[in-house]
């Protein structure tokens, strides 16, 4: 079970509240895509992801990206109980999806990347721990299927 400060806490429900989602999703997914090309291959129904431009102008990067950074607010709001409130999604992801479980950490620091770059001089070191705590829970968790 992972122990949360009252700040840790704080920190996730205000990064959240704040978050741009029609914004950050889409660009940490793009950035993902980009950077860790190799993620690419399990969206390959996604159309032209043949460079960071068309990676970038996708419509279908940028909707699965919002939802992607939406379903972390199921994290939020059972930030006591992140395993068994992606059980289903770490099902999922492992036996029919077959993705490979280190490509949630890649999109994790990507995120992470993403929101530091629109909290500017907000996100210090200790707002980067509290969130980079919880990505990790949020890792662990969607992997979890695959030990």
């Amino acid at each position: 079970m992972v122990e949360w400060t009252d700040f840790e806490r704080a920190t996730i429900q205000d990064i959240f509240a704040k978050l741009d989602y029609e914004d950050v999703g889409p660009a940490t997914l793009a950035r993902c895509l980009v950077v860790y090309p190799w993620t690419q291959r399990y969206f390959g129904n996604f159309g032209n992801l043949y460079n960071a431009s068309a990676i970038i102008q996708n419509p279908m990067v940028a909707v699965h990206g919002k939802t992607i950074v939406h379903g972390l607010d199921r994290a939020v709001k059972n930030i006591d109980n992140i395993k068994d409130t992606y059980a289903e999604l770490s099902v999922l992801h492992s036996e029919k999806l077959h993705v490979d479980p280190d490509n949630f950490k890649l999109l994790a620091d990507c995120l992470t990347i993403v929101v530091a770059s629109r909290m500017g001089s907000d996100f210090t070191g200790d707002v980067q721990a509290a969130f980079q705590k919880f990505l990790a829970v949020v890792v662990s968790s969607l992997g979890r299927q695959y030990h």
